[in-house]
């Protein structure tokens, strides 16, 4: 009977995740949380404590098809990304298939060291590979040149790699079944007054490549920035002001 009660239970609580309605939010830890933000995709959203800024959150991708799952981005450590792998496996039965950063910072690939130990397949920019290589950074495995299209089952994943702007390797993710773009950093929440952290970009290549994203994902419904709210084309348009001003 208690194997029963304990059966169901854990029916339910998958049950009630994937019934959630989108945008709403609910902790893993005290560092770690989901935002739902349509039937097949969460946000994770996961703090650390950043010298000059604070204790900073960082938005990262979960696309779900047909009980698997590819993440784009880690949490800011091994040990949040390990709790954010468990927590999809044990708790929401989900199988992690890929892994693609949008860049090399911490706030992107920091738990790439865990991913690697448990031989989950990663993609990303060969810019991305040469300097996580150069940095003594875990390295992901395969490398692209400018664009890769790739398959969670029968739902296609495209990345590309549209120029430099908040990092020289930056990449902007596009699921179209869902029309979600996630371009990470690049892309600023519409409370953002600033660009944030540009130290390892290029900014006299951001205008140019913010001005690509918008051309080519025109009809996206959802924009996910690095960090802060999600929303629509407003984001990208946003960005693109605060170039001006900068």
């Amino acid at each position: 009977m208690g194997k029963v009660f304990l059966l169901l239970s854990i029916i339910l609580f998958q049950s009630n995740i994937f019934c959630q309605t989108s945008g709403e939010s609910f902790k893993i830890s005290k560092d770690l949380g989901l935002i739902k933000i349509s039937r097949n995709a969460y946000i994770h959203v996961s703090y650390a404590d950043v010298p000059r800024y604070g204790r900073v959150a960082a938005n990262g991708l979960i696309f779900i098809n047909k009980h698997k799952a590819f993440l784009f981005d880690t949490p800011w450590t091994d040990s949040l990304t390990e709790s954010l792998v468990t927590y999809m496996k044990d708790k929401m039965g989900l199988e992690l298939s890929g892994f693609i950063p949008n860049h090399w910072h911490a706030d992107c690939m920091g738990g790439l060291g865990y991913l690697l130990s448990h031989k989950i397949p990663s993609y990303a920019n060969q810019k991305t590979i040469d300097i996580a290589r150069s940095k003594n950074l875990p390295v992901p495995v395969q490398g692209f040149k400018d664009s890769i299209r790739l398959y969670l089952d029968d739902k296609v994943i495209s990345c590309y790699f549209l120029g430099a702007a908040h990092s020289l390797d930056n990449v902007v993710v596009w699921i179209p079944s869902e029309k979600i773009l996630f371009p990470g950093c690049m892309v600023k929440s519409l409370n953002s007054t600033d660009l944030g952290n540009i130290a390892d970009g290029d900014i006299n290549a951001y205008p140019g490549t913010i001005d690509k994203v918008i051309e080519k994902f025109s009809h996206a419904r959802i924009v996910i920035p690095g960090h802060g709210q999600y929303g629509g084309l407003d984001l990208l348009k946003h960005t693109r002001d605060l170039l001006r001003n900068f």
